[in-house]
């Protein structure tokens, strides 16, 4: 979609302009490193469900080219398919999540693919990656079997996906290897809601549920879908609608959570958020289709109160996964030919990275009602994990816009020695820019102080701070 994949992750393995390893842009993969970036989902979108795998296999130059009808109405060549999606997530050293096409193609075709990619004995697909140069099998984490079906992945209704799902799911194979004997099964994503269309969740559940290892679900925070308004310059009373629209994450959750959980009480089927994010107008002079917008201390809030949200809610929310990585919608990271700047929402990123594989740990804070009279909001959203070095992290977002907020915070069972602490402030509509690519940064915070209950600080208006304890 747009310059995410093309110019923003892979600039071809001939390009001598851009420094890159086998095709994948040297500057954006060590950027997503430092974050820790845990998986990818690929093809993604409604692409998925028009992509048929063959096309992106073999030699460049007999791979078929197409007009990507979706997004942009510009040539894809396919030049970067199943063998460069897995070079760059081994370059990131990140997991899998392959999406398959169950709108517009077969059972066969998506069967097939698992054979091609999973494998390692003798088969046609098998034989036929060999032959593509790729001896070895490769390791899907997860699939999803199709794409926001209730829309462009084919306008279903959720009874006749929740049949589908059952009857393509049964051919997503788990091949033993013989030199991994102890490789995990595919972990099988159904298609969830969109948004808040519990009756889709529903029935989903109640036909498909059995069958599945998790369910997706999507949201955007998109301020008027008429009229989406700008990603920069933008009002303080459009900067409280978009948060009250992201916090609607919260009630979303809760509520389709409280559906599975009918179907599934014993929560073995994750809920998986895998699209999610801000939504603006397009930048200016760009392609509308390629859905390039800035990103501001508006969208870090945005990221920092979301993964707060998901990490509060981690007995079910088994992954998510912002739109999209660059260059589009709500990234972690802009290109501009051989330019990279990394956004407000990456730094949200990295500091977060301190959650994964940790343990949630129970947590409360006092708000307090603030924002425009027609959009109010909490002013702070916290999650705090406890990582296995013992260390206690803790993540907090003041959401008010120009108010400072003292916090007064009591840990029990917990004690410390050591604190550290990092925090990303600005004025709510800052960014950064190719040639300013500081105006918002993760930086040392200095005002947390340890107390007889705990600690206690005052942070800064728009803000999101991050605390270690040791």
């Amino acid at each position: 979609m747009g310059r995410c994949i093309y110019e923003g992750l892979y600039v071809g393995e001939n390009n001598k302009e851009i420094p890159n390893v086998n095709g994948m842009r040297k500057d954006v993969v060590e950027a997503l490193k430092e974050m820790k970036i845990p998986v990818l989902r690929w093809p993604g979108g409604c692409f998925a469900d028009e992509y048929h795998w063959k096309d992106g296999i073999g030699p460049k130059e007999t791979r078929k080219k197409m007009i990507n009808t979706h997004w942009g109405g510009v040539l894809e060549d396919n030049s970067f398919g199943t063998k460069e999606f897995f070079e760059l997530c081994k370059q990131l050293g990140c997991r899998t999540y392959i999406n398959g096409n169950l709108g517009s193609g077969t059972v066969q075709e998506m069967s097939e693919w698992v054979e091609y990619m999973t494998f390692d004995g003798v088969s046609p697909m098998a034989d036929l990656r060999k032959a593509n140069g790729n001896e070895d099998p490769w390791t899907v984490d997860f699939f999803g079997v199709g794409n926001e079906n209730w829309g462009c992945g084919g306008n279903m209704t959720p009874e006749y996906y929740a049949n589908e799902y059952r009857r393509y799911q049964t051919y997503v194979r788990h091949y033993p290897d013989s030199k991994n004997p102890d490789k995990p099964r595919i972990y099988k994503v159904a298609c969830g809601a969109n948004a808040a269309d519990y009756n889709w969740t529903d029935v989903v559940m109640k036909i498909a549920g059995n069958y599945m290892d998790g369910l997706s679900l999507h949201y955007y925070t998109v301020p008027d879908w008429a009229h989406k308004g700008a990603a920069t310059g933008f009002t303080k009373d459009e900067y409280y609608k978009t948060i009250k629209l992201m916090n609607f994450t919260d009630e979303l959750l809760d509520k389709h959570i409280a559906i599975m959980d009918k179907y599934d009480p014993n929560r073995r089927v994750g809920l998986i958020f895998d699209e999610w994010g801000t939504w603006y107008d397009v930048e200016p002079g760009t392609n509308p289709g390629f859905l390039y917008q800035q990103n501001t201390m508006r969208d870090a809030i945005v990221a920092g109160t979301t993964l707060n949200i998901f990490n509060k809610h981690c007995n079910r929310v088994r992954m998510a996964n912002i739109a999209q990585l660059v260059n589009v919608l709500q990234s972690v990271i802009l290109t501009e030919g051989a330019k990279m700047v990394k956004t407000p929402t990456y730094y949200v990123f990295k500091m977060y990275a301190d959650h994964q594989d940790a343990t949630l740990v129970q947590s409360s804070v006092e708000k307090t009602k603030i924002g425009s009279k027609a959009d109010k909001v909490d002013d702070l959203y916290e999650s705090v994990s406890k990582r296995a070095d013992g260390s206690l992290v803790i993540t907090v977002t003041n959401q008010s816009a120009d108010t400072k907020k003292k916090v007064e915070a009591t840990i029990t069972d917990y004690s410390f020695t050591d604190i550290e602490a990092t925090v990303i402030t600005a004025d709510m509509g800052a960014f950064n820019t190719f040639d300013e690519k500081e105006n918002v940064v993760e930086k040392e915070f200095t005002a947390v102080k340890k107390t007889r209950k705990g600690i206690e600080f005052t942070m800064p208006a728009c803000s999101v701070v991050k605390i270690v304890l040791k």
